[in-house]
């Protein structure tokens, strides 16, 4: 049935009498219509013969070989810490490693790569890394499209794993796309295990809002770093129980809150207690009711002995506790994800006076730290905590060698290794990547690095690895490749 308008409406009606079924209009959009067309046309026969170029342009798109791979003539670092295992090769299908072989057997229809007698371990895993957040500067991560943001940390993932870094734990970003094109093979990087936002109290160590964006009310829009998934603002115990079970929904391996102050926002002194009791294990029991953990970015004895008391898994950081805290984190058997925060020239560069004074601090509680981890035999994890630094990335590999202070270096590489590997099993059916990890033995992740040198000898070497790292293969798939043919 036709609808009928009154003459004060008729502007409104689109009919056979409106000027757009002129005739002159007509030829107009048919001519725009037949160059849309041609354009579109145009279009896709450019991207059909751009994409296998753009497909080959990169080492991330290097096919698992169709043939099993054997490498051979190199001293095997396996990931344990054992002494170096000479006169086998290892026998990689697929993306699993096969089986280690003597050196005098034959595979046949297997792919020879001479090691020239260079030493072959597995690839290292960084426990404590910022996907989304390390290769880029804190003014651009919350000024910048989101989607700027997550292109550059897609070009960082490439550098990642070109130095060796084939695993790493994300604890706080929204690394979930970032990993998903990973696994899928469309671009280079380490594997990801992600927490997703940092949940964070008002006033807490995850709220990057400006003084003049307060009080928040409910019609108020979320902060930038929320709306871009960096952290999640929660206060009591329901909004703590949804924030967590939203990022266990987009996939989080384990979940990361905050509770205690820090550096790098600019509101909450070190010494802040975050999180009540009560809060706290509200974000134990979601995360426990999925079968993973919670692990919590703490430096004091009070923030850690309170997340122990309410069950948090894995204390980041820590550098500030004191050693009867040190017993408790030993007897409760939880971990210790510690970094080589040493206020050096590596350390994250921070703008103001307060802020050096922070990491000064806090530097000289990490040598105290680490000796009274590997005195009462914590279970320590290694990583580096690169934040807001498109410079400091490079030095990822430098600053884990710096534990050979404290660790003589076949632990060093043991912990990069095996030992991380353990920390990264603790999200039990939420683990991405439920194959071993961290070693070199049979049906373990064809993860390979091959160093021109031995960095049991000279630790040094994982720092420089665009000169000594030779060959680095993840999943099967060899991202770099300089040994002689």
């Amino acid at each position: 049935m036709a609808l009928r308008f009154g003459d004060k409406y008729r502007h409104l009606v689109h009919g056979l009498d409106c000027p757009c079924h002129n005739p002159q209009a007509q030829k107009l959009f048919a001519r725009i219509d037949a160059g849309l067309s041609r354009r579109s046309v145009l279009k896709g026969i450019a991207a059909s013969l751009a994409a296998p170029a753009l497909g080959a342009a990169s080492p991330a798109f290097a096919q698992v070989s169709a043939k099993p791979l054997l490498l051979r003539n190199a001293s095997i670092f396996d990931g344990t810490g054992s002494p170096l295992i000479r006169g086998q090769g290892v026998l990689v299908e697929g993306s699993r490693i096969k089986a280690l072989v003597p050196a005098a057997d034959t595979v046949s229809d297997a792919e020879v790569i001479d090691c020239g007698g260079r030493t072959l371990m597995p690839g290292m895993i960084d426990a404590h890394w910022h996907s989304i957040l390390a290769g880029i500067s804190q003014v651009a991560a919350m000024t910048a499209d989101i989607p700027y943001v997550h292109l550059v940390a897609a070009q960082e993932a490439e550098r990642t794993v070109l130095r060796g870094f084939t695993t790493v734990r994300d604890v706080g970003g929204p690394s979930f796309a970032l990993k998903r094109a990973i696994d899928e093979g469309r671009i280079a990087g380490p594997r990801i295990y992600p927490s997703g936002a940092m949940i964070s109290q008002t006033s807490g160590h995850g709220d990057f809002r400006m003084r003049t964006e307060l009080p928040r009310a409910a019609q108020t829009d979320l902060s930038v770093a929320e709306q871009a998934g960096i952290s999640a603002i929660a206060d009591g115990e329901a909004e703590v129980l949804r924030r967590v079970r939203e990022q266990l929904m987009l996939g989080a391996s384990q979940i990361k809150i905050m509770g205690g102050g820090g550096v790098s926002s600019s509101f909450d002194p070190i010494d802040s207690l975050q999180y009540t009791e009560a809060e706290m294990k509200a974000a134990v029991s979601a995360a426990a009711d999925w079968g993973t953990y919670v692990c919590i970015h703490a430096y004091t004895s009070a923030a850690v002995r309170r997340a122990l008391d309410c069950g948090v898994k894995s204390i980041e950081h820590g550098q500030l506790i004191d050693e009867e805290t040190v017993k408790r984190l030993a007897d409760a058997d939880a971990w210790w994800s510690i970094q080589p925060f040493l206020a050096d020239e590596d350390a994250n560069a921070k703008p103001s006076p307060e802020q050096r004074a922070q990491q000064e601090q806090i530097a000289g509680g990490t040598v105290r730290a680490i000796e009274l981890g590997r005195t009462h035999r914590v279970k320590m994890a290694l990583g580096t905590d690169i934040l807001f630094s498109p410079t400091g990335t490079a030095t990822q590999g430098r600053q884990l060698a710096k534990f050979a202070r404290w660790y003589d270096n076949a632990e060093v590489l043991r912990m990069l290794t095996g030992g991380n590997a353990g920390l990264m099993g603790l999200s039990g059916p939420r683990n991405p990547y439920p194959a071993k990890l961290g070693h070199i033995e049979a049906d373990a992740y064809a993860d390979l690095l091959v160093f021109d040198g031995d960095p049991l000898e000279d630790i040094s070497l994982i720092a420089d690895p665009e000169r000594t790292l030779m060959l680095v293969m993840k999943d099967g798939r060899i991202h770099k490749n300089t040994l002689p043919a």
